[in-house]
């Protein structure tokens, strides 16, 4: 019997390459801080801000929750990208597109 893992599809319907959930909105990259929910990523985005005071740059983190599909099952370190979809749960705004 084939797996999902071997047939390259899944069956969850927030899947955005083999379910229904459309895409809109921020595209981001990040790295994948945990992975330890059930088909749930925390996604660390860095970005860097101007200090106009001291004429440097600055580096910052957030912390996103991303849907993972079963199909990309990131793990805690992988380079992710991550785009905007509907509100999934009260934190999940994003889904992982795919790992880098």
């Amino acid at each position: 019997m084939e797996t999902k893992k071997e047939s390259g599809k899944c069956n969850d319907g927030n899947c955005p390459h083999h379910g229904k959930l459309r895409l809109h909105g921020r595209h981001m990259v990040g790295r994948v801080s945990s992975a330890r929910m059930r088909r749930t990523a925390s996604i660390e985005i860095e970005r860097r801000v101007f200090i106009a005071k001291y004429e440097r740059h600055e580096r910052r983190k957030s912390g996103i929750k991303a849907h993972n599909p079963e199909c990309i099952s990131a793990k805690e370190g992988d380079g992710v990208e991550i785009v905007e979809c509907r509100p999934l749960s009260k934190t999940k705004h994003f889904v992982i597109v795919r790992k880098l």
